[in-house]
């Protein structure tokens, strides 16, 4: 068994039902519990994305730590973005056809905002990461076909840059992690500061 490299030492929540975030942090060692919290993940009028994702982090982080007051807890929350408009999950196979021709051949942008609280040490710490996704040129049949392996249904923008979907994408610039639901390396940096993960010796 490969030993990870960090251990969890204080008491610590993923406010977050998504699998792959639950993943990406297993996969460094850490403990934690997870609750999910209900929060109407809807854009206010005139709010940008950026303003938005992070507002959305906040609230679930904030959601989960007034009814944990003494947990840390990690807030999160991915959209992608083409021509400022916000592409959430696609309703149906047609709607994911339909997303994925408009990102065939073009870039977009990957916002995830994330909240670090702790209601009982009044600390919260939140930010915004970006990463610019360019797809490479494709025909409606190579959509279709990816469309019909069922894993565009359940994702933001309509594709899996860690499964199926990575064949479409030619080139990220920034964080790879933050593509797939948490910006690792600005998040860790969190939890090592405030003590919440330490290495494990």
């Amino acid at each position: 068994m490969i030993p990870s490299p960090l251990k969890t030492v204080a008491k610590f929540i993923l406010a977050s039902a998504s699998p792959r975030r639950k993943s990406l942090l297993q996969e460094l060692g850490l403990d934690f519990e997870i609750k999910e919290a209900g929060i109407d993940e809807c854009p206010a009028a005139g709010e940008s994305p950026q303003v938005f994702v992070k507002r959305a982090a906040s609230d679930k982080a904030g959601y989960i730590s007034r009814a944990n007051p003494g947990y840390w807890v990690l807030g999160a929350d991915t959209i992608v973005v083409h021509d400022n408009r916000i592409l959430g999950k696609p309703g149906d196979a047609a709607e994911a056809l339909e997303v994925l021709q408009t990102l065939s051949g073009r870039e977009h942008l990957v916002h995830t905002g994330f909240c670090l609280m702790h209601e009982k040490e009044k600390i919260t710490v939140s930010s915004v990461v970006t990463t610019e996704v360019s797809f490479s040129p494709f025909s409606r049949d190579i959509a279709a076909a990816y469309v019909a392996t069922g894993e565009p249904l359940d994702k933001a923008g309509a594709y899996g840059i860690q499964g199926r979907g990575s064949f479409l994408v030619e080139r990220i610039n920034g964080s790879y992690t933050n593509v797939v639901g948490l910006p690792l390396v600005e998040v860790i940096e969190e939890l090592l500061r405030y003590k919440v993960v330490e290495p494990r010796t």
